[in-house]
């Protein structure tokens, strides 16, 4: 890089205005809706091609995959707050030993949660209630995918260091890279030779290795970026520190899987076939919308993990406040373009069966508006990481994605029934807002108190 160059590329110890922010941000935002898009993709060819049923089944088994593969962003959104700090400080040394520590410990727990996996595949699909006819797919899909798993979770991985290492437009260019891969192995494998869930497994696998290979290799080498891999043994109060860091991110990803497991009970209740397989369709397109939130977090967290560590806290308030007006303002954005999109979204996925249409467009709506607040309470946990506050993000986040989910699905179907269900996320969003407010206002008194 000349020097020249050099002042284009943002750099975490700029300050950041609001154009700056986006732009910096943007890459691993439109990186994580790519990746969601692409999951949007796998479901449209499963439901389309292979059937309700093999889409319900997987959907059904797909909570217990997310829990097995929650170690990422564990360690990554843990780590990176971690790594960043240390860069903040001026010791990239140690930010080398941390990021490589990361990673390997990330790799040997893929292996090991891979054989766990496998072995209780089929015990969990039949406690989760899967029919009979659900119980194929389960154990040939989410086998497949479990084989693929160490693959999955180092994806993950280097998505949030590639943004740490100031190089998330290379983890843009990866996903879309692997998206494409994903994509075209759907049409020639599920389509072209119909193999079924088998294809599907295979085509999501092998893209995934794409996503992990390209980065071990860019960063075993001398590259342009600020991290690399070194020689190094695990040590485990560091990594210890990182899980500590990340346990919002752990609990955010077991609780949902878990909650997700106990929608599919509750919907089996009341709609059964068809009220699962309407949840399916719901969570694949609101990966995407969350996308945009999880995408500005994984590029923001660094930035605010670094000045954290530089003590600069002019500049920690300015990126709260900025970030909180992005957060709203996207929000509302959202709401609206969902609510717009509802009917085209579930003929898209599901046209094939018009009570079937109906009841995920009305769903669709309702999970819309969930939207307003859910930005605002993703951001206020990454931020507490990004902190190096792990306590204060994991209570959050296990408040918004597992307590008042559970709170809401268990107890809002007794007076409503079907709506109940479909109206829990967002009830349990608004009573997340206001534990939110209260965490924030007081950091922000605590700020003020120490200046």
């Amino acid at each position: 890089m000349t020097e020249y160059e050099k002042p284009q590329q943002i750099q975490l110890s700029d300050h950041f205005t609001y154009g700056k922010l986006i732009r910096f941000c943007l890459p691993p935002i439109a990186m994580t809706v790519l990746t969601q898009l692409y999951s949007v993709a796998d479901g449209y060819f499963i439901s389309n091609f292979i059937g309700k049923t093999a889409f319900a089944a997987i959907n059904l088994i797909m909570p217990y995959i997310c829990i097995i593969a929650c170690v990422a962003p564990m360690l990554g959104a843990g780590g990176s707050a971690l790594v960043a700090k240390s860069m903040g400080e001026g010791d990239d040394e140690t930010a080398n030993r941390y990021f490589t520590m990361a990673i390997l410990l990330n790799a040997i727990l893929g292996v090991l949660l891979t054989t766990l996996g496998l072995v209780f595949l089929r015990p969990i699909g039949v406690w989760m209630g899967a029919t009979d006819e659900m119980m194929p797919y389960i154990v040939t899909y989410g086998g497949l995918f479990l084989l693929f798993l160490t693959s999955h979770i180092m994806q993950n991985i280097f998505q949030i260091f590639l943004s740490t290492a100031e190089k998330p437009k290379l983890g843009l260019i990866l996903t879309v890279i692997a998206g494409f891969v994903d994509l075209v192995l759907n049409i020639i494998l599920i389509v072209g030779f119909r193999m079924g869930v088998v294809g599907a497994a295979l085509s999501t696998g092998i893209a995934q290795c794409i996503g992990t290979f390209v980065p071990l290799v860019y960063f075993l080498r001398p590259n342009s970026s600020r991290l690399r891999l070194v020689k190094t043994k695990i040590e485990w109060k560091p990594m210890l520190k990182a899980c500590s860091n990340g346990a919002s991110e752990f609990v955010s990803n077991i609780s949902t899987s878990v909650v997700g497991a106990v929608y599919n009970l509750q919907l089996l209740r009341f709609a059964g076939e068809n009220g699962v397989a309407a949840y399916g369709v719901l969570m694949y397109v609101q990966f995407i919308f969350v996308g945009v939130f999880i995408g500005y977090n994984i590029g923001s967290a660094p930035i605010i993990s670094y000045h954290f560590g530089a003590q600069n806290k002019t500049e920690l308030k300015s990126l709260l406040r900025k970030s909180l007006v992005l957060m709203t303002v996207t929000g509302c954005a959202m709401m609206i373009i969902a609510i717009a999109l509802s009917d085209l979204l579930s003929m898209l996925y599901v046209g094939y069966d018009p009570a079937l249409q109906e009841m995920t467009r009305y769903a669709f709506v309702v999970l819309a508006t969930s939207f307003l607040l859910a930005g605002i309470n993703i951001f206020a946990s990454s931020y507490f990481t990004a902190l190096n506050d792990g306590k204060t993000s994991a209570i959050v986040s296990f408040l918004r994605t597992f307590v008042f989910q559970v709170l809401t699905v268990l107890i809002l179907p007794v007076f409503w029934k079907l709506d109940g269900i479909w109206w829990a996320i967002t009830v349990a969003e608004v009573m997340t807002f206001v534990v939110v407010t209260i965490y924030l206002t007081n950091n922000k008194n605590q700020q003020d108190i120490k200046r």
